[in-house]
């Protein structure tokens, strides 16, 4: 039936040409935004990931800086520890010098002298925007021991943001520290709460030719001292008027007990410990000195009974960080040999810690280098994944626009078509 109130053919042109239209009106917009999904209506689910994941590679574009800031600081601290290095390694040759008979020892004091105070201003300058590792003052009001390095953002399953950081520890990088309770590096560490009872002798005591010979009692209250990361214990010992710094410390304690807590229990064990660090002075456990535990007592005795076979004990001192002066308290204008060899032992163990700290920073700034590298990887990848999801195939949309304007041409002429049906029917009432 032919009707002029309803053209059907007309009427399906006509849809299919709206369908063409709006196809083609997607497919150039993809073509111009380049976006498979440009918003949300376009697929919901898509464009929620792909928001959220543009969203936390800004964050890992801070994260980037961050680590830069941070590679930084540790570049600065570094360089500094290298340079602290050298500079005890100079005063070391210094009093090495210095134990040569007849030198004036004043003179190589005032080079000293130049070394501490340079010392000083190397940690003092060691600062990367307002920061600075080398020279802290850890009684400060709201003082943080711990220095973070944003590494990484990350989002859980159900969510949530997890922040990580490189964490630095100030106690193993701070050469001097302004709190006096607390030593730096190169300064003197707080005296321990329990060492044993460890004491000085008043005066040389010396045998009596009868059979009793020489003895000292060198701990009086040994019970559960224990020993732990720097924590050390020195004396003089004086043997026949010769004195030599013994220096006890957790590798000691181990070596001697086969443990390696650092825990001396009682006399007994701290006798065997006290053997172990004679003999790294050099002493002779055989011809020399005997010790002896029992109970919480420790007594060291002189194998020889006469009146000029002495024993003294002097210069006993305990340290939390090893060491038993600081730098800057270094002065051999009037120092014996005995002094001198116990300022090189002790910067030696300066030196020891130092080198121990920058080898800590060059593995941070490590790690740093490898997080920023990942980090930088990361962001491209979460890019690709994203484009997986809302970027437009630009040759499929350019074939598809190809089509789709084929398509729209012949649904017009499909629509005239129809369209002139209507007129034929006029003919009829010619």
């Amino acid at each position: 039936m032919t009707s002029l109130l309803t053209n059907t053919s007309a009427m399906t042109a006509l849809q299919t040409l709206t369908q063409t239209n709006k196809k083609l009106a997607v497919t150039q917009n993809r073509i111009s935004t380049g976006y498979r999904v440009a918003t949300a209506s376009d697929n919901a689910a898509y464009w929620s990931i792909a928001t959220t994941m543009r969203s936390d590679n800004k964050a890992l574009s801070t994260v980037q800086d961050a680590l830069g800031l941070g590679a930084a600081q540790v570049d600065v601290a570094y360089t500094a520890m290298e340079k602290a290095k050298d500079l005890l390694d100079e005063i070391k040759a210094k009093l090495i010098a210095a134990k040569q008979p007849g030198v004036d020892k004043a003179k190589i004091q005032s080079e000293i002298a130049q070394f501490q105070e340079q010392l000083k201003g190397v940690a003092t300058s060691a600062s990367f925007s307002g920061s600075n590792w080398l020279s802290i003052d850890s009684s400060a009001a709201g003082w943080n021991g711990i220095q973070k390095v944003v590494a990484s953002f990350s989002r859980t399953i159900g969510g949530g943001i997890s922040i990580g950081t490189i964490d630095v520890q100030l106690a193993r990088t701070a050469l001097f520290d302004a709190n006096p309770a607390v030593g730096g590096l190169l300064e003197a560490g707080k005296a321990l709460a329990n060492d044993g009872g460890l004491q000085n002798t008043a005066t040389p005591v010396a045998g009596n030719g009868a059979g009793t010979p020489a003895s000292v009692t060198l701990f009086n209250n040994v019970a559960d001292v224990t020993l732990d990361g720097d924590d050390a214990l020195a004396f003089d010992f004086v043997f026949n008027g010769e004195a030599r710094t013994v220096r006890i410390t957790k590798a000691t304690v181990d070596a001697a007990l086969g443990t390696s807590d650092g825990v001396i229990a009682d006399g007994a064990d701290m006798a065997k410990v006290v053997e172990v660090a004679l003999r790294n002075a050099g002493f002779d456990l055989t011809n020399d000195v005997t010790v002896s535990g029992t109970g919480t007592t420790v007594t060291i005795t002189h194998v020889t009974d006469s009146t000029d076979a002495t024993l003294a004990v002097v210069n006993s001192k305990t340290s939390d960080n090893g060491n038993f002066f600081d730098v800057t308290d270094i002065d051999i204008t009037n120092a014996t040999q005995a002094e001198l060899d116990a300022f090189i032992a002790g910067i030696e163990a300066m030196a020891a810690k130092v080198t121990t700290a920058a080898s800590d920073l060059g593995a941070v700034k490590s790690r740093i280098d490898l997080q920023k590298s990942f980090v930088s990887s990361l962001m491209d990848a979460i890019d690709r994944g994203i484009g997986q999801l809302v970027d437009a195939d630009m040759n499929a949309e350019s074939t598809r626009l190809q089509a789709l304007q084929v398509q729209q041409q012949l649904g017009i002429q499909a629509l005239s078509i129809a369209n002139a049906n209507s007129q034929n029917i006029l003919a009829l009432f010619r």
